[in-house]
């Protein structure tokens, strides 16, 4: 299942940058809880890319669509 491989290449990334498992609490807010910054924004997207292709310009990135590891999916998602 393509969706399953999504979530879980972004959950990987995500623990990769961050060090913090979010995958039992997907609607944990990101920047709020500090575990991740904008520095840590522009590492997601270059991964993001690099793993899965998926091009986001720095310039489009709404930080209030990317904020939860499930905003993050789906978003990822929407772009496959």
């Amino acid at each position: 299942m393509i969706m399953d491989d999504t979530k879980a290449t972004v959950l990987s990334i995500l623990q990769d940058l961050t060090g913090e498992d979010v995958s039992g609490n997907m609607d944990t807010n990101l920047f709020d809880e500090g575990i991740l910054d904008s520095m840590g924004s522009v590492q997601l997207l270059l991964e993001l890319q690099n793993q899965l292709g998926i091009e986001v310009p720095v310039s489009e990135f709404e930080r209030s669509e990317w904020d939860t590891p499930a905003k993050i999916v789906a978003k990822v998602q929407s772009m496959q």
